[in-house]
């Protein structure tokens, strides 16, 4: 049995790796940021506006993105997959859904974020909690609360 997260967005990981596999989509050159906080602002701001390349120039070769359920997608290909389906229109993906920070504090490289996402096609916020594990500049690792099966859509 899947995990509600990935049975919840399969179709969309599933979509992107295909496009993947297809057509190679080109990582972007790596990013670096000055410091913790601005990791994570880049990263707030490209996911709001599902910028993939944004995104990858964050994730270095060796990333790991820790989901519930004991889901684990590891490296840049693998993370460039599952934002590729992320960033789909609905219903494929979630494009649209936007990130907000209610409260966040700083542990060494860590910043924890306490935060909620609204979008038009959701009955009501979701909200969550994230780990953003930074290293040299960039989103080494991230430990996250977000089930895409626990999202309230419109009917």
């Amino acid at each position: 049995m899947l995990p509600k997260f990935v049975s919840v967005l399969l179709p969309a990981l599933i979509a992107g790796s295909v496009a993947f596999a297809a057509e190679p989509m080109k990582l972007p050159p790596l990013k670096k940021q000055p410091t913790v906080q601005k990791v994570i602002d880049e990263h707030i701001d490209a996911l709001n506006q599902c910028d993939w390349n944004r995104l990858m120039a964050q994730y270095p070769k060796d990333v790991e993105i820790h989901l519930p359920d004991g889901v684990v997608v590891k490296g840049r290909d693998k993370v460039g997959d599952l934002f590729s389906g992320f960033c789909k229109a609905r219903p494929d993906g979630l494009k649209g859904l936007k990130f907000t920070a209610e409260s966040s504090f700083v542990v060494g490289n860590t910043l924890n974020v306490m935060w909620r996402a609204e979008a038009d096609f959701l009955s009501e916020p979701y909200k969550g909690s994230d780990a953003y594990v930074t290293r040299d500049g960039l989103m080494a690792a991230q430990v996250t609360t977000f089930d895409g099966a626990k999202l309230k859509f419109k009917k």
